[in-house]
């Protein structure tokens, strides 16, 4: 790196990259449990970093500084002019089960009902077009916006077919430059995975930087003389930013950081779980789920659900001020001794999922508006990714090491005997249209079976579900959405292979409900 600035007046940088992700859950049907998903990190997580950033950007663009992945399922997710539509009466039925509390339930739940009207308001001033305002503040260069692999492929179970990990990669580059006018230069790399010889691939495809766990930098070899304070690049041209784990611990652990404190919301206790059948089927709910309506306080970690207190959102605002001041002081003194030891520029890396704030954690955007708001006070200069790269450092020669951010760095969160029959399944899938993918078909009606089969594989190699599964969480829904996926694609390369049996219906019904990605091109599986 080179040497700071004699004129420097800050002790180094702070870079917080979030990931915002959700697996394509569109589903032809009424109050789906998927759309709850989204409509929820809509609510709770996107429309309140949205509100931060632009806000904090009016007091101080210089410093309103962060790096945004958005996966190409969440962009098609939030682009698609149906589930805009949905999103107003799903606002209303949460509204109009607050209105139904008894008296001191309703009061408890007056900040929710008050929060849940503004963020509403803000929906329908940018006409429901979040993806919008997070491009404006690209073009301003507050944020820098990384994509992400198609579906969220884990690309290192992918790596069997070098093909299938192409693909992935130039259909998300293509869905990004479609929507921001841009190509992008930086990847989020889905789960932080990386295997030998992917920086080719991404180099080829034009992608210049990605983020890492540390395990991926401090085994690289050589080992890096900075460890993960400093950037590197391996030697096919891609630079590499290592997760710092003193920055990410406070802030997204339940039990050793902020968000366990007794004060903040409890996520567990959801009205969803404690109204009958007969109250939700009002409502057009068939049945008990999450609403997104939480209006407890955590009280302690000892306490069952049923002794939670209400919340109290003065205490929590308080509390996060705290937090944030004793976050940056760390991160001051940090970077302060780092500054002692070492002739270089230091610099944090702080990735996070980004539904972390606001959803898993509810002060969490708070939390961020204070660290852009207060950062210089503590002597720390915010910036994003493409602002260091930009800045021409001398960046150490390394490869890095094969890693993810699951426990230990390793791949077996998504490779285990939870959910190791995936992997057979979609490689199988894989090999097939790579094949096909590679022979002349120049008939639209071939060319449309194999878009469509190219849009099923995608969705069927999801790491979302291989997670779910290991997690033990809806598991039954990760299998059906991988079941569904992978019969839509064998019944298309059956039609494509055996015209006798083509089924219009079938095919006119996917490409209705799977629309993602509708400048897919066959030949990004052509290595």
């Amino acid at each position: 790196m080179n040497g700071p600035s004699p004129n420097k007046n800050y002790l180094g940088r702070l870079a917080i990259v979030l990931h915002a992700h959700l697996p394509y859950v569109r589903k032809n049907e009424k109050n789906s449990l998927e759309e709850d998903w989204l409509f929820q990190a809509i609510l709770e997580c996107y429309i309140p970093l949205l509100k931060v950033m632009e806000s904090s950007k009016k007091q101080d663009a210089c410093n309103t500084k962060l790096t945004l992945s958005l996966s190409p399922t969440l962009l098609s997710l939030l682009k698609n002019k149906q589930i805009q539509k949905k999103f107003s009466s799903w606002i209303k039925t949460r509204i109009e089960f607050l209105s139904d509390l008894p008296h001191e339930e309703q009061a408890a739940s007056e900040f929710l009902m008050r929060n849940i009207k503004n963020n509403y308001l803000y929906w329908e001033e940018c006409n429901g077009d979040l993806v919008e305002r997070f491009k404006n503040l690209f073009i301003t260069g507050n944020l820098d916006i990384l994509t992400c692999a198609a579906t969220h492929g884990y690309l290192p179970i992918l790596r069997e077919n070098p093909e299938t990990v192409l693909g992935q990669i130039k259909t998300a580059i293509r869905n990004h430059e479609l929507i921001f006018g841009a190509r992008p230069l930086g990847i989020w790399l889905p789960e932080c995975a990386y295997y030998e010889n992917l920086d080719e691939i991404l180099c080829n495809c034009g992608i210049r930087y990605a983020v890492l766990d540390g395990h991926g930098i401090l085994n690289g070899s050589p080992r890096p003389r900075y460890g993960v304070y400093a950037p590197i690049c391996s030697k096919k041209g891609v630079a590499f930013f290592g997760r710092d784990s003193e920055s990410t611990l406070p802030v997204w652990s339940s039990r050793e950081g902020f968000p366990g404190d007794p004060v903040y919301r409890e996520y567990h206790k959801d009205l969803g779980w404690e109204l009958s059948s007969t109250e939700l089927q009002k409502k057009g709910i068939t049945t008990s789920r999450p609403l997104g309506l939480k209006f407890y306080r955590i009280t302690n970690n000892e306490a069952s659900l049923g002794k939670k207190e209400f919340y109290k959102e003065d205490e929590a605002i308080k509390k996060i001020e705290e937090h944030s001041d004793q976050y940056l002081l760390s991160r001051s003194k940090q970077l302060k001794n780092l500054s002692l030891s070492s002739s270089f520029d230091p610099l944090l890396i702080a990735p996070f999922d980004a539904e972390l704030f606001g959803h898993w954690w509810y002060e969490g955007p708070r939390f961020i508006e204070n660290i852009l708001r207060k950062s210089i006070k503590y002597s720390i200069k915010l910036t994003n990714l493409k602002e260091i790269l930009l800045n021409k450092p001398n960046i150490q020669i390394c490869d890095p090491s094969p890693s993810s951010w699951g426990q230990g760095g390793y791949h077996n969160y998504w490779l285990n005997d939870k959910n190791a029959w995936i992997v057979p399944k979609i490689t199988k899938a894989g090999s097939v249209f790579v094949e096909l993918s590679s022979r002349n078909f120049n008939d639209a009606f071939s060319i449309r079976l194999l878009k469509q089969a190219a849009r099923e594989l995608l969705l069927s190699e999801s790491s979302d579900w291989s997670f779910i599964l290991r997690a033990g969480t809806t598991t039954e829904l990760a299998k059906e959405r991988i079941d569904r996926h992978l019969f839509r694609f064998w019944k298309l390369i059956d039609m494509l292979e055996k015209r006798s049996i083509v089924d219009f219906k079938f095919i006119e019904d996917i490409e209705e409900e799977d629309n993602i990605f509708p400048e897919i091109r066959i030949e990004d599986w052509q290595l």
